[in-house]
């Protein structure tokens, strides 16, 4: 299983940014999926995860109201759309899926991780 990400960039705070995810070999319809984010300097951060066959979601208190995680089961994606994004939002953000797990919990054991995406929120 491969995961392959896609977006992030530049964007002036207040904007918006959309990445998305997709895995090769399998599809990310029947799994767990998060969007984990790195800055440097700071430790790994969880900032959304998305269940599979049941609406649990959960975000991280420093995104709520402002991201949205969901999938889109035409191109069978996993999206995280940010929007009026921030300066601390900067970093490396990474989708990653537990292949055992269907809903998200502090149980879950993410062990297949995307490339990663920079995405640089600054004016």
């Amino acid at each position: 299983l491969q995961i392959v990400q896609s977006g992030g960039g530049s964007v002036q705070p207040g904007g918006s940014l959309t990445l998305s995810c997709a895995a090769s070999g399998r599809t990310l319809d029947l799994y767990v999926v998060a969007w984990f984010r790195q800055a440097p300097g700071k430790e790994r951060e969880e900032v959304a995860c998305i269940s599979s066959g049941v609406p649990r979601i959960n975000y991280a208190d420093s995104v709520k109201g402002r991201f949205t995680i969901g999938r889109d089961n035409i191109k069978k994606t996993v999206y995280l759309r940010m929007d009026d994004l921030k300066p601390e939002d900067t970093a490396v953000y990474y989708c990653t899926t537990d292949v055992d797990r269907f809903i998200c919990s502090p149980e879950v054991e993410y062990d297949y991780w995307g490339q990663g995406s920079q995405v640089t929120v600054s004016s």
